[in-house]
């Protein structure tokens, strides 16, 4: 079966004061139909520049290139204005990192709900608000016919979180794309938001590219995993691959910072990766990791070598253990 978004060689540079800053670099991966993949690394890696990428959204300084990007037999990278927001919405959404800043203040949940649906289904406004009020209801929203005569800011975050997932199933999209949904919210929310994002997933077959740098959430949620870092993804794999033996320093870093229950003591010193993300300006040679790794060894000033093992790859002069 081929995949439902294919992604070969994706690129996107940014024309800033300083030059050209090489926010996503040559970044592959697929997603198949229900599955989850999520995409993982610490803030300025270039998760959410590549979901932007992917829904067409990027800013105007930015050029994208790619030398395969298809989501469900469509070449995105060649279609044109027309035909992307056509999909966008429709068959491919995202759920945004904030929705105070997502939702217009100055509408009421029900026009931004309807206005989705309208534009890709057509259809009446009354047929608009049903299937708005069964969705906000789906998204555990009470008293759903209330709340869309209501405006973003008298909702709680959680509340503008789940009216955002509504938003984004309005139409039955194929894919859904979602930069830190949890982000902003605390545990207790972001565990269900999360959990309510895996029962829509499986009651409505979506595929979920989920962008996070939590790798908590990742754990419970994941089918694959994709470590970004500098802009490109450094280690790929199954979440079992990736958690039981992460074989990219830097993933192995990421995953040590995490406490374990039963195992991580009380007070005891978590693990830390030293220094910054580099600067992704003017020419990038070798691993960009290199600065920051305990491995760091002369070879890693020439670009690594990708390693594969039962469909687990990754980017590093060490090879398998």
């Amino acid at each position: 079966m081929s995949a439902l978004l294919s992604v070969e060689g994706l690129t996107v540079d940014l024309a800033v004061p300083a030059g050209t800053l090489h926010a996503v670099r040559d970044v592959s991966f697929e997603v198949a139909r229900g599955e989850t993949l999520c995409v993982v690394g610490e803030s300025g890696c270039g998760k959410s520049m590549t979901a932007l990428a992917l829904m067409g959204l990027l800013p105007r300084n930015a050029r994208r290139r790619a030398r395969r990007l298809v989501f469900d037999g469509v070449d995105l990278a060649a279609a044109s204005p027309a035909r992307t927001n056509a999909l966008r919405g429709a068959k491919l959404s995202m759920i945004f990192q904030e929705p105070m800043t997502a939702l217009n203040p100055a509408y009421t949940i029900g026009n931004q709900l309807c206005e989705v649906y309208r534009r890709h289904k057509g259809g009446s406004r009354a047929a608009a608000r049903e299937r708005a009020a069964f969705l906000l209801g789906k998204v555990g929203i009470a008293a759903a016919g209330e709340r869309l005569g209501q405006y973003p800011h008298q909702l709680s975050g959680g509340l503008r979180q789940r009216v955002m997932i509504a938003m984004a199933l309005m139409c039955g999209p194929s894919l859904i794309v979602a930069d830190e949904p949890t982000t902003a919210l605390d545990v207790t929310i972001q565990a269900q938001i999360l959990k309510l994002l895996k029962d829509l997933q499986a009651e409505f077959g979506m595929a979920l590219v989920l962008i996070t740098h939590d790798l908590g959430v990742v754990a419970r949620i994941a089918d694959r995993v994709a470590v970004m870092y500098a802009g490109e993804v450094v280690e790929r794999g199954t979440a079992a691959q990736v958690f039981a033996a992460p074989r990219h320093p830097y993933t192995a870093g990421l995953i040590d910072c995490i406490p374990v229950p039963g195992r991580t003591k009380p007070g005891e010193r978590l693990g830390a990766i030293p220094g910054t993300v580099p600067a992704l300006v003017g020419t990038i040679e070798g691993c960009a990791f290199r600065q920051r790794c305990a491995f760091a060894q002369p070879a890693c000033a020439s670009a690594p070598p990708v390693h594969a093992d039962a469909g687990h790859e990754w980017a590093c002069v060490r090879g398998a253990a």
